[in-house]
């Protein structure tokens, strides 16, 4: 036993796959699934999501009250059904906190910070996690996230330079998160159960926008905007002991992993691609790769629909509808619960599918296309039917609810075609997605600045044009097999 903690983890589960003699049919039938640690450790992880997409884009819906006026002036059809409520709440609630001069233009340049930093941990954080380990990079990633989050008040009264200062190092910290926990798959996630496992954790983002959108209003008007920060902080704290007590990086040091369930995970790695301890990265075959840009592409596509999405819905609802803030939380929260439902049974779908013997690149890419072309087809529509709140909700809702099919689609791409390399390629292609979470608030900004008429209907036909060349680029490029480049060298020597 003690020449067994000479090794590291990568050499602990080789050693120990190799000396298994399992019979894998019987053993698949004896392993529990969400009773069991890989699904523990899904459930963790989706409320690490829940905890840092929380305290990312809990400002989206604060920012009503924090700024003197968010009518942008827009000229909307003023017999619009449903909630109509005046500005007088809103007014008086901004009487309790500061309340800051801030055009659309500098509420983008605000909502993108976050995303500043993050571009640039996304990729090192994954390869960094498949070398010192996912508990370590995502745990004190999250620890960060969460002081940070607790001195935004503070830092908004010390002026613009240090809101957007402490902003870009929350990204940088929760880039390191998002891009970090990819590896931990690569041990934990037997093949055929990735799509249920990564959309069980990455569900917790869809989860963590609805709860941050409709608490924060509610909060907002009642305590004031700064406890929406010092609440979802409080929550950080208590999600970073659950980490660092429960999440363990392989089932081989895991303490409470039954027998059955360590020699199934094992053997099922095993059988797709023997983890090397220290693969080297073959960089100039990756970039004459058509699979991997197609994925690439595809995912900033699709992270310019979501951050729009998410950056945006309230200000749209409160801009078209008149609310006060309590209520524009409800409706701008409301389409997320959905989507965090999808999101659920998304990964559920996907491997059901693999069952009925469809190839994994159909599934990928079907998961693909009902995440991408119809949520942005909605959203378009949307500038068109401003006269019925009720239409738009539906819209919305249904919209938002089709966006976390792609969590078993591009965004665990990499694990098919580059196992070992999986967790630096999904690090890197969020961090190459994320400079649409940079563009699209600040683009946005920039055009409902310009034409206060036509604002939303340009916005939305961009969107509408991104999403659709990055959804055909990655439909006749994408591919789900494991490339040369990505398979393991075996040297003979003369």
């Amino acid at each position: 036993m003690a020449a067994m903690t000479d090794l590291s983890p990568t050499e602990e589960m080789n050693k120990y796959s190799q000396e298994m003699q399992v019979d894998k049919k019987i053993l698949s039938r004896k392993v529990p699934t969400l009773c069991s640690a890989r699904y523990g450790i899904a459930f963790i992880t989706h409320l690490c999501n829940f905890t840092l997409r929380a305290q990312g884009i809990i400002m989206n819906i604060t920012m009503v009250a924090m700024v003197n006026n968010t009518n942008y002036q827009f000229q909307f059809n003023s017999s619009t059904e449903g909630p109509s409520d005046s500005f007088d709440a809103q007014r008086s609630l901004l009487s309790k906190a500061s309340v800051y001069n801030w055009s659309p233009q500098i509420q983008g340049i605000i909502f993108a910070s976050v995303n500043y930093g993050m571009i640039l941990t996304l990729a090192p954080s994954g390869y960094l996690a498949g070398r010192i380990g996912t508990k370590k990079v995502v745990g004190f990633s999250l620890f960060g996230s969460t002081l940070l989050t607790l001195f935004i008040p503070l830092a908004a009264d010390h002026g613009l330079v240090v809101l957007i200062t402490v902003r870009v190092v929350q990204g940088l910290v929760q880039g390191s998160a998002f891009g970090g926990q990819f590896a931990i798959w690569e041990r934990w996630g037997p093949p055929h159960e990735r799509g249920r496992l990564c959309s069980i954790a990455l569900s917790g983002v869809m989860l963590g926008i609805f709860t941050a959108i409709l608490l924060g209003g509610i909060i907002s008007q009642a305590l004031g905007w700064p406890f929406a920060f010092y609440i979802f902080g409080g929550v950080g704290c208590v999600s970073c002991l659950l980490w660092f007590t429960l999440v363990y990086d392989d089932p081989v040091s895991h303490p409470w992993i039954t027998i059955t369930e360590k020699e199934y995970i094992i053997s099922s790695l095993a059988q797709q691609v023997n983890i090397s301890s220290e693969p080297s990265l073959p960089i100039k075959a990756m970039l004459r790769s058509l699979p991997l840009w197609s994925m690439f592409l595809c995912g900033f596509s699709h992270q310019w629909l979501v951050n729009m999405i998410v950056t945006y819905t309230p200000t749209y609802i409160s801009s078209v509808f008149k609310v006060n803030i309590r209520n524009n939380g409800f409706l701008s929260a409301l389409p997320f619960i959905v989507s965090w439902i999808t999101g659920m049974l998304g990964g559920q779908l996907a491997d059901f599918l693999l069952t009925k013997n469809f190839r994994l690149v159909t599934v990928r890419k079907i998961a693909t296309f009902l995440g991408n072309l119809p949520p942005s087809l909605l959203i378009v529509v949307l500038p068109y039917i401003t006269t019925s709140y009720i239409t738009t909700m539906v819209l919305l809702m249904i919209a938002v609810g089709l966006m976390p099919l792609c969590q078993s689609g591009i965004y665990i791409n990499a694990l098919d075609i580059a196992p070992r390399h999986s967790s630096f390629l999904m690090g890197a292609s969020r961090g190459f997605a994320q400079t649409a979470a940079i563009l699209s608030p600040t683009v946005c900004g920039f055009l409902l600045n310009q034409d206060p008429e036509f604002g939303w209907r340009n916005t939305f036909f961009l969107l509408f044009a991104i999403d659709l060349l990055g959804l055909i680029i990655y439909l006749i490029f994408g591919e789900a097999e494991i490339q040369e480049w990505a398979k393991e060298r075996k040297l003979t020597r003369l």
